[in-house]
């Protein structure tokens, strides 16, 4: 396989309009075979103790051998079954297709949770439309898989959300105070500082706040109506690519600071109302800067 650039900013040469309903269900159908068979690899070929293979950004920004072999598999499952389109993936990059679809990939969303047994970590599969780029996609289907328990969450483009084949729908709003949190930490010191001054500002203003560990479940536990509103900042675009449809599928708004799309400088989601209530609180306290 030819290796590119892994800056997901860098366009496939054919821009997409998202397809039609009858090929959205088909893709979101081949997300949840993709997203079921790389959880099937994960689930059973877990080592009594985990390995850690190599770092990224910190020491504590981990990837276990079982990353790259569920990114594999999932790239090999493409190569078969949609082998025109394009492929982002955590650990191996960008690969540029013809077809203006892109296959959005994150082989083990919540890589410390499978490393430590903690049971909340997931496959993500999101195919999306455009350049492979959070601010100007479409996300057009997408599937989390959660490896130990197999819950599956699936959503089309006007198709809904379900779960376990069971459509789903964010909790109504609610005021922040009544409100229960997802969040999610960063790796490097720097910024888990500013994220700990954040969550000391907004403990006293909601219900309580969950880190889960897996920002696809998080979304997905949103949309669901487990947590009422997810804030995280440092997502990248294989974090929610498909956690974000689901959500926005349920009927949540999903959205970043001051105007700006969901990306990694901010991504909330949550039920409308609410959400802005909480998005104009993170921009009170700049949440979305690591000062």
């Amino acid at each position: 396989m030819t290796s590119h650039p892994t800056d997901p900013r860098s366009p496939d040469p054919t821009p997409a309009t998202p397809p039609d309903a009858a090929t959205v269900r088909e893709l979101v159908a081949l997300a949840e075979e993709l997203a079921r068979a790389a959880g099937h690899l994960v689930r059973d070929g877990r080592p009594d103790r985990v390995e850690v293979a190599a770092t990224k950004s910190s020491p504590i920004d981990i990837v276990t051998a079982m990353d790259l072999a569920s990114e594999a598999l999932l790239r090999t499952m493409l190569a078969e079954r949609r082998p025109g389109d394009g492929v982002l993936g955590e650990e191996e990059g960008h690969v540029a297709g013809t077809t203006g679809l892109t296959w959005v990939l994150d082989p083990i969303d919540g890589t410390v949770n499978y490393l430590y047994g903690i049971p909340a970590y997931a496959i993500s599969v999101a195919v999306v439309a455009g350049e492979p780029d959070p601010a100007t996609w479409t996300a057009v289907a997408g599937c989390v898989h959660s490896v130990a328990d197999a819950r599956t969450y699936t959503a089309g483009r006007g198709l809904g959300a379900r779960l376990d084949g069971r459509p789903i729908r964010v909790n109504p709003a609610r005021p922040l105070a009544q409100s229960l949190l997802g969040t999610g930490f960063g790796y490097t010191v720097e910024r888990r500082r500013a994220q700990a001054r954040v969550v000391a500002a907004l403990l006293p203003q909601v219900r309580d706040i969950r880190r889960i560990g897996s920002a696809a479940l998080d979304l997905c536990t949103v949309a669901s109506g487990g947590l009422d509103l997810h804030y995280e900042r440092g997502l990248r675009p294989w974090d929610h690519a498909a956690g974000a449809l689901v959500a926005q599928e349920a009927g949540a708004l999903v959205s970043g600071l001051r105007g700006r799309p969901a990306g990694e400088a901010m991504t909330v989601a949550g039920a409308p109302g609410t959400v802005a209530e909480l998005i104009s609180l993170l921009e009170d306290l700049e949440a979305d800067t690591d000062s």
